[in-house]
């Protein structure tokens, strides 16, 4: 596969100023362009754009090391220094987790700390960090 310098993700969000106070000011990504439906975002160096709408998709579980997790999420995989400065950030925010930060798949290939959290339109989001990123696509 070719080097992939970005990703795009646009998602759902019920306010703009609720979205910009969350995603710029709580997690930390840097804003640019906007209008009265949309906002990007600067996403740990990836575009992230909030778009109004009118409902999300709705959220469903799904099973990974024994837990649910909510379907549909995203996050950013970040090296162990910027997941635990964001974890602090976070609760220092007063952001109520969905998962704690914690330990995943422990001893086993892919071990990892993750965190979910929902954004204020409901929107799932999983940061985690693996002890070996080279083991991130292993089978």
């Amino acid at each position: 596969m070719s080097a992939i310098t970005q990703f795009h993700l646009a998602f759902p969000v019920r306010d703009l100023d609720e979205a910009r106070r969350f995603y710029g000011d709580v997690i930390g990504c840097p804003k640019g362009r906007s209008d009265v439906n949309y906002q990007d975002f600067d996403f740990f160096g990836h575009h992230l754009v909030a778009h109004i709408a009118a409902e999300a998709a709705p959220l469903q579980d799904s099973r990974f090391d024994g837990e649910a997790v909510p379907v549909p999420h995203f996050g950013m995989n970040l090296d162990r220094e910027a997941w635990e400065g964001l974890a602090r950030r976070l609760k220092d925010a007063g952001v109520d987790f969905a998962e704690a930060p914690h330990l995943r798949l422990k001893g086993k290939p892919g071990q990892h700390v993750t965190m979910f959290l929902f954004d204020p339109s409901g929107n799932a989001l999983e940061f985690k960090s693996f002890d070996d990123p080279e083991q991130t696509f292993i089978p």
